[in-house]
C-alpha cells in the first residue's frame, strides 16, 4: 500500500506524542520509534533533533491524528498501543490519547479497550520489533 507523505507524518507524529504523554522515554521506545521512523523514509537528523527535544517540546500538539484511510488507522493503533506498553508503563494518558485517535478514525473504542486489555494481561504479547505498519507497506 502506497501511504500518502501526510499520512508517513501524522504516523510517526502520533507515535512521538503516545511516547511522550508518559513523560519518560526509554530506550526501547527511541529504538521503536527509529525503526519506524526509518521505514516511513525519515531522515536519521530529522529523527535525532526531534528524539532529543521531545520530552520538552511543548509545540507538538496532543492533539488526535487523523488519517486519509482506516487500514493505516488501524495500523498506527496497534503500534501505538505497542509503543506504549514497551516501556512496561502504560498511563491513563496513553491509553486515552489512543482511544480518542481511534474515535477520529472511525475506529470503535471498544476494539481498542479488547486491545489494551489483552496487553494488559499478557505482557508477553508486547514485541518491539513487531510493527502493524511492517503489515501495509
Amino acid at each position: 500500500m502506497q501511504i500518502a507523505v501526510q499520512d508517513r507524518s501524522n504516523y510517526l507524529k502520533g507515535l512521538f506524542i503516545t511516547a511522550k504523554l508518559d513523560k519518560q522515554l526509554n530506550q526501547t521506545e527511541k529504538d521503536i520509534l527509529k525503526k519506524i521512523s526509518d521505514k516511513l523514509g525519515f531522515a536519521n537528523d530529522f529523527f535525532e533533533e526531534t528524539i532529543h527535544g521531545l520530552l520538552s517540546n511543548k509545540y507538538l500538539s496532543e492533539e488526535p491524528v487523523k488519517f486519509s484511510d482506516k487500514k493505516i488507522a488501524e495500523s498506527f493503533i496497534n503500534d501505538a498501543i505497542n509503543l506504549a506498553f514497551s516501556d512496561g508503563v502504560v498511563t491513563d494518558a496513553e491509553t486515552n490519547w489512543i482511544k480518542k485517535t481511534a474515535e477520529v478514525n472511525g475506529i470503535e473504542v471498544e476494539e481498542v479497550e479488547k486491545k489494551i486489555k489483552m496487553f494488559l494481561e499478557k505482557p508477553s504479547l508486547i514485541k518491539s520489533g513487531d510493527f502493524a505498519l511492517m503489515s501495509i507497506i
